[in-house]
C-alpha cells in the first residue's frame, strides 16, 4: 500500500473558467480567466444536467428534460430531445461516432436504452438506429451504469438490484444482437468497463461491496472474484496503457488496481470519493473535503449536497500530485481537447490545462527535485538529449552539494550526449580518482572513449595502483569486446612501468613493434623477442628483422643468425605462431640484411657462405660481400697455410661467374686488397689486354710480357709494338727480348722497317747487330716482292695485247657477215637497243644497231 501523504503537491495545470463562444462585444471562445469581471462572458450549461461524457471531438451532457446536448470545440452548444423524460446514462464511442444512452420516456421504472449513429440525421437529430428496454425481465429496477465496447459488438448495463446485462453482437442492431443477464448478485453495481488484450475481452464489474471480471469473448463467461472491497457510482476507471490497463476502483479508504485476474497494486488516498476519472497517465479523484466544516463529520450525504470538494490529480507512476484544487458541487469531470473540464452545478465548465513538460521540469528544477523530474520526462517520453540535460544539472546540484559518488553516477548516464571534458575536468581538480575512474570506465564501456581518455584511465588505476581493476580493463575476452585504443593503452602501461601488462596486450592485439621495442628496450629479453618474431608471419618476421636485427645480432648472434638464414631461403613460423602456416619457397632479400652484420664479421661469413651454397640465385650483393669478406681475411692472415687456403677460396669465388655482369666492382675488390692473381684473372676475363701488358711490365716481368703477347697478340697486334717500345726504353740488356718482339713484327708485317730502326733508337745499348737479322731479312722479302712485282707487270702486258687482238677480230668478223654473231660478252647496253645474241642485219638498213653496239665496244676497251 502507497501512502499519498508523503507525495509531493505541484501545480502542472492551469486552471481557467470556458467562456461563452464569439459574442457583441467581439470576444473570442475559449477558456478565460476566472478573474473576469463581467459573468456573462463565461459558458453557462442547460441547468438539470443529469449525466456527462466526451469524445469525437464534443462534450455530451443530458439532462432532466430528457435533452441531449453537445458542445465541440466551437463552443456552440446543440441538443436534441432523446426522451420525453429524462436521460440518465451516456457512454459516447472514442473510435465511433455512436452515442448510447439510458433514459425514460414514461413514468415508472421502465428505462429504455438508444443507440444513436450522430454521422446520420434523422429531421435534423441524430438517427437512433435502435431502442430497447435495459430491464431484460419483469422485476422493475433502476440502470446504475452502462459501457460499450469499441468494437460495437458488446454493451453492458448495471442495475441496482445487483444484476448486469451483457448485450452481445451488434449493438446497432436488434436482429444482430442478443441480451442475456451476466451477472447477478446482492449489492448494487456501480461501475462497468470492457478491456481488450489480445482475442480476450474481459469484463469488469464493480459492486458496493466487491469486484470481479468475466471473460465474455467465449461461451461459458468464466468469472473470476478479485476482491470484496467496492465503490460508490462513478468511482471507477480503465487506465491506460501506461499502467497497464489496470481497472480502477476508488474506495474511501485507498484506490485500488485491478487485472483481469489479480489485485495489483494500491493507494491510501483517504476521503469520501465522488468521482474517478483517468487522463493521459493521471487518476483524476473528486473527493469530499471533510475540513471544510466542522459539522461535516456528523451530517449526512444528502445535507452535504453544498460542501466544498477536492480534486486531486494523481501520478501514480512518479508518485506525486500533478494539482489539487477546491471546487463547488462537482457534477462531472470530462477529458477532451488534451484538458480536462470540471462541471459544477451552477453550470460553469472549468477547464485545466496541462502546462508543457519543460514548465513541469523548471518547477521541480527550483526544488531540486531532480529525480522527480527524471521520472516525469521518462514518464512523458522526454527524448534523450533532453534526458541528459537533466541528468547534467542533477549531477551539478548533487557535485556542489559534495556528494560527488552521486554525481558521478548521474553524469555517466549523460555519456553519448555531454562532452565527456566537461565532467573529467570537474573530477580533475577535486582530486576525486575514484568518481573519476568509474565515469571513465562507463565512457570506455560504451565504446565512446578516445586514446586520451584511456590514457586518464590507465593514470588512474595506476594511481590508484589496482592492479586487479587494471587486469580486468585490459584483459578482455575477445576483440570484438575491447572498448579503448590499444595503442594509446600499451604505452601508457609501458611509461607506468606495468610491463606484463603492457606486453598482454601487444601480443593479445598483435601489436609486434610493441611487444619487441617493450621486450628489447626496457626487459632486455633478448631471447624472448626471438623467438617472438620466428612465430610471426612471413612479413611482420621480415620488416622486424630489419628493424631489430642489429640488436639481437649484438646480444645474441648465433641465434639471430640462424633465424636470419630461416628468413632468407625458406621460411616458415614456429607452430607457436597463431597465424596459418606461409606458402613454401616464402623468402626475404638476403642483401637486405647484410647490415645487421656489422662487427659480426664471424657470422656475416656464415650467412653468406650459407646463402651461396643454399640458394646460389642469392643476389649479387651477397657474392660481393663474401668476396670483400674473404680479401680482407686473405689480406690480413699471417699464416701461410691459412692464407694459402683463403687464396684459393677467393680465386674460386672470382671463377664461379657470379662477377660478369659486376667486373669493375670485383676488379677494385681485388686492387684495394692487393690481390693480383685475382686483379690478372678479371682483367683475362673481361679481355683487357693492355692492362695485363701493363701490370707486367710495372713488374719488369720481361717473359710474361712475351707470354701476353704471344697469348693475345692475335687478337690486339698492338701488344707486339707496346712489347717492342717498352724494351727499346729499358737500359739494361733485353737483347733476347728484342730478337723474340722484332721476329713477330717481322713475321706478322706489323710495323714498317723505319718506325722499327725509329723505335729501338731510343736504346742506348741497342746495335747494329740486334736488327741486322731483322733488316736482312725485310730486304730479302722486298727483293722477292719486287722481283714478283715485276714478273707480275709482264704478265698483265702480255694480256693486254693478248686482249686487244682478239678485239680487232671480232670486229672484222662482225663487218663480213650478215648477222651479228653472239659476242664474247654476256650483255651490252646502249643508249636506245638491249642485245643478247645478236642484232639482225638486212639490205637497206641503216646500220645503226651495228654502230651502237661497236661503240659500246670500244668504251669496253
Amino acid at each position: 500500500m502507497a501512502a499519498y501523504l508523503q507525495w509531493r503537491r505541484f501545480v502542472f495545470f492551469d486552471k481557467e473558467l470556458v467562456k461563452e463562444p464569439l459574442g457583441n462585444d467581439g470576444a473570442a471562445p475559449g477558456p478565460a480567466p476566472a478573474s473576469a469581471p463581467a459573468a456573462s462572458k463565461f459558458l453557462c450549461l442547460p441547468p438539470g444536467i443529469t449525466v456527462c461524457d466526451s469524445g469525437r471531438g464534443s462534450l455530451v451532457f443530458g439532462d432532466m428534460e430528457g435533452q441531449i446536448w453537445f458542445l465541440p470545440r466551437s463552443l456552440q452548444l446543440t441538443g436534441f430531445q432523446a426522451y420525453k423524460l429524462r436521460v440518465t446514462h451516456l457512454y459516447q464511442l472514442k473510435q465511433h461516432n455512436i452515442l448510447a444512452s439510458v433514459g425514460e420516456d414514461e413514468e415508472g421504472i421502465n428505462p429504455l436504452v438508444k443507440i444513436w449513429n450522430l454521422e446520420k440525421r434523422d429531421g435534423g437529430n441524430p438517427l437512433c438506429t435502435r431502442i430497447f428496454p435495459a430491464i431484460p425481465g419483469t422485476e422493475p429496477t433502476v440502470v446504475s451504469c452502462l459501457t460499450v465496447h469499441e468494437n460495437l459488438n458488446f454493451m453492458a448495463i448495471g442495475f441496482t438490484d445487483g444484476s448486469v446485462t451483457l448485450n452481445k453482437g451488434d449493438i446497432t442492431r436488434d436482429r444482430h444482437s442478443k441480451t442475456q443477464i451476466l451477472h447477478k448478485g446482492n449489492y448494487p453495481v456501480t461501475g462497468l468497463a470492457f478491456r481488450q488484450a489480445g482475442k480476450t475481452t474481459h469484463l469488469f464489474v464493480v459492486t458496493t461491496e466487491n469486484v470481479q471480471s468475466y471473460i465474455v469473448s467465449g461461451k461459458d463467461y468464466p468469472r473470476v472474484e478479485l476482491d470484496t472491497h467496492g465503490c460508490g457510482l462513478r468511482c471507477s476507471a480503465l487506465s491506460d496503457p501506461s499502467q497497464d490497463m489496470q481497472f480502477i476502483v476508488a474506495g474511501d479508504e485507498c484506490v485500488y488496481l485491478y487485472q483481469p485476474d489479480e489485485r495489483g497494486p494500491c493507494f491510501a488516498f483517504e476521503g469520501h470519493k465522488l468521482i474517478a476519472h483517468w487522463f493521459r497517465g493521471y487518476l483524476v479523484i473528486v473527493s469530499r473535503d471533510r475540513k471544510v466544516s466542522p459539522k461535516s463529520e456528523f451530517t449526512s450525504r444528502d445535507s452535504q449536497s453544498s460542501d466544498k470538494q477536492i480534486l486531486n490529480i494523481y501520478d501514480l507512476c512518479n508518485k506525486f500530485i500533478a494539482y489539487s484544487a477546491v471546487f463547488e458541487d462537482v457534477v462531472d469531470v470530462l477529458a477532451e481537447w488534451g484538458s480536462l473540464y470540471v462541471l459544477t452545478r451552477d453550470g460553469r465548465v472549468h477547464a485545466l490545462q496541462e502546462k508543457d513538460t519543460q514548465t513541469k521540469l523548471e518547477m521541480l528544477f527550483k526544488k531540486n527535485l531532480f529525480e522527480m523530474a527524471i521520472n516525469l520526462a521518462k514518464s512523458q517520453h522526454l527524448d534523450s538529449d533532453g534526458l541528459a540535460q537533466i541528468f547534467m544539472q542533477y549531477g551539478d546540484h548533487l557535485y556542489s552539494k559534495g556528494n560527488h559518488d552521486g554525481a558521478v553516477q548521474q553524469y555517466i548516464r549523460t555519456i553519448g550526449k555531454l562532452e565527456p571534458s566537461y565532467v573529467i575536468r570537474k573530477f580533475l581538480d577535486a582530486q576525486r580518482i575514484h568518481n573519476l575512474t568509474a565515469y571513465l570506465q562507463t565512457l570506455h564501456r560504451q565504446s565512446l572513449a578516445n586514446a586520451d581518455h584511456t590514457t586518464l584511465l590507465l593514470n588512474c588505476y595506476t594511481k590508484l595502483k589496482d592492479s586487479s581493476k587494471l587486469e580486468e580493463f585490459i584483459k578482455t575476452k575477445s576483440e570484438s569486446e575491447v572498448h579503448f585504443d590499444v595503442e594509446t593503452a600499451i604505452k601508457v602501461l609501458r611509461q607506468a612501468g606495468y610491463y606484463s601488462h603492457a606486453l598482454y596486450l601487444a601480443e593479445n592485439h598483435a601489436h609486434h613493434e610493441w611487444y619487441l621495442k617493450i621486450q628489447l628496450e626496457d626487459i632486455k629479453n633478448y631471447q624472448e623477442a626471438l623467438r617472438y618474431i620466428g612465430k610471426l608471419p612471413f612479413e611482420q618476421a621480415e620488416s622486424n628483422m630489419k628493424r631489430y636485427g642489429k640488436t639481437l645480432m649484438h646480444h645474441i648472434p648465433e641465434q639471430t643468425t640462424q633465424l636470419l638464414k630461416g628468413l632468407c631461403t625458406d621460411y616458415q613460423p614456429s607452430l607457436e605462431g597463431r597465424g596459418d602456416r606461409e606458402a613454401p619457397g616464402c623468402r626475404a632479400n638476403s642483401e637486405e640484411f647484410i647490415p645487421i652484420f656489422a662487427n659480426n664479421p664471424r657470422e656475416l661469413k656464415a650467412f653468406l657462405e650459407h646463402m651461396s651454397e643454399v640458394q646460389p640465385d642469392s643476389p649479387q650483393g651477397i657474392y660481393d660481400t663474401l668476396l670483400e669478406l674473404r680479401l680482407q681475411n686473405w689480406a690480413h692472415e699471417e699464416d701461410p697455410q691459412v692464407k694459402e687456403k683463403l687464396h684459393a677460396e677467393a680465386i674460386s669465388l672470382l671463377k664461379s661467374g657470379r662477377f660478369c655482369d659486376v667486373f669493375d666492382k670485383a676488379l677494385v675488390l681485388c686492387q684495394m686488397h692487393d690481390f693480383q692473381d685475382g686483379v690478372l684473372y678479371l682483367y683475362e676475363q673481361g679481355k683487357l689486354f693492355q692492362q695485363i701488358m701493363h701490370y707486367h711490365m710495372q713488374h719488369e716481368q720481361y717473359r710474361q710480357v712475351i707470354a701476353v703477347c704471344e697469348r693475345h697478340g692475335e687478337q690486339e697486334p698492338s701488344l707486339w709494338e707496346q712489347a717492342l717500345s717498352y724494351f727499346a726504353r729499358k737500359e739494361e740488356d733485353c737483347k733476347e727480348y728484342v730478337a723474340a718482339v722484332l721476329k713477330h713484327i717481322e713475321s706478322k708485317n706489323l710495323m714498317p722497317p723505319l718506325l722499327v730502326v725509329q723505335t729501338l733508337a731510343h736504346n742506348s745499348t741497342a746495335t747494329l747487330s740486334v736488327i741486322r737479322d731483322y733488316l736482312v731479312q725485310k730486304l730479302q722479302k722486298q727483293s722477292q716482292q719486287i722481283a714478283q712485282d715485276e714478273l707480275r707487270v709482264r704478265r698483265y702486258r702480255e694480256e693486254t695485247t693478248r686482249i686487244r687482238q682478239e678485239i680487232q677480230e671480232l670486229k672484222a668478223r662482225y663487218l663480213a657477215s650478215g648477222c651479228v654473231e653472239a659476242l664474247g660478252l654476256t650483255l651490252f647496253f646502249t643508249g636506245y637497243h638491249y642485245f643478247s645474241h645478236g642484232v639482225p642485219w638486212w639490205p637497206g638498213s641503216s646500220g645503226s644497231n651495228v654502230v651502237t653496239v661497236w661503240d659500246g665496244v670500244r668504251s669496253l676497251i
